[in-house]
């Protein structure tokens, strides 16, 4: 049998408007956003929302993300307080996602949020995504476009060899900005660190409490199929050396230690190293300041086995 592959699309009007009517019939795509790249699909519509499980290999206690292209539309979704209102406002188009609570008359698919009473809500900021979202006009369910617990796709090649045709349609607008996936904010906690950090927000990262309350938050997550070393200084025999700053290794995060460099570079760097002969992945140090702390969450993630 011929293995089938995705078509990956470039970004522009046509691009659009053919995932738009992919997301009509029901189906599910892959776009870009300025974290990572997104498996879509109507979150208004049950069957759809199953597609993106069954895609992924997701499990059904893990909810998923729903994009709108406002506040007002996020409003008509889910129940805001002051102070939700107040970080929507601040941070909003951008790479925050808030956990609040879900309204009875959403409309949105029960699949999306796993049985919670509570929904995760982004507003976007990348032009593919916006646009997607005007074209289609409903909310949109858009995990990471990756198999479950694989590292995530910055790039539509990443998608295409996560997935391969279990996605028909991929947007293509070229790597992403960020490079790792939003922060989720519920509750005036952090329950996962992202471009948008603890210090920018002023609130404080939630100690875990052994549930899953929102996407991302599962303890094995973002992993290649390797075995990964953290806090690596040089590589043993056998491994593939992620670097950063005066770390220097067969690949690196940001050569000239820059944090946000690093978490734009990371998931492309730990898809070069799955992909190497080494049979084991180190990565060195990243302080933990600031976006430092996304980072870290995702590479203890990816090394818990």
């Amino acid at each position: 049998m011929i293995a089938q592959h995705p078509a990956i699309r470039r970004y522009g009007t046509a691009a659009i408007a053919e995932v738009a009517r992919e997301i009509a019939r029901g189906g599910i795509v892959a776009v870009p956003t300025e974290t990572v790249y997104g498996l879509a699909a109507d979150a208004t519509d049950a069957a759809a929302v199953a597609r993106i499980y069954a895609a992924k290999g997701r499990p059904g206690f893990n909810p998923l993300i729903v994009h709108v292209p406002d506040l007002a539309a996020a409003e008509r979704i889910a129940v805001f307080d002051a102070e939700a209102r107040a970080l929507a406002a601040r941070w909003w188009p951008g790479p925050l996602t808030l956990v609040l609570p879900l309204r009875r008359d959403a409309g949105i698919a029960a699949l999306v949020t796993a049985g919670l009473d509570t929904i995760a809500l982004r507003v976007p900021a990348h032009r593919a995504m916006r646009a997607l979202l005007e074209a289609c006009g409903k909310p949109l369910a858009a995990p990471s476009a990756n198999a479950s617990n694989g590292i995530s796709p910055t790039r539509a090649e990443h998608v295409a060899a996560s997935l391969g045709e279990r996605v028909p349609l991929i947007v293509d607008d070229g790597a992403c900005a960020a490079g790792v996936e939003s922060t989720i904010v519920m509750a005036g906690r952090i329950l996962r660190p992202g471009p948008i950090t603890a210090e920018q927000l002023g609130l404080p990262l939630a100690a875990s409490e052994g549930k899953v309350s929102a996407p991302g938050q599962l303890a094995t997550h973002y992993a290649p199929s390797k075995p990964l070393r953290l806090n690596a200084v040089s590589g043993a025999p056998g491994e593939w050396l992620i670097g950063f700053g005066a770390v220097v290794g067969d690949d690196t995060l940001s050569a000239s230690g820059d944090p946000v460099e690093a978490a734009a570079r990371l998931f492309d760097a730990l898809h070069r190293a799955d992909a190497s002969d080494p049979a084991a992945i180190a990565v060195a140090p990243v302080p933990e300041a600031g976006i430092g702390a996304a980072i870290n969450d995702r590479l203890r993630r990816a090394a818990h086995r």
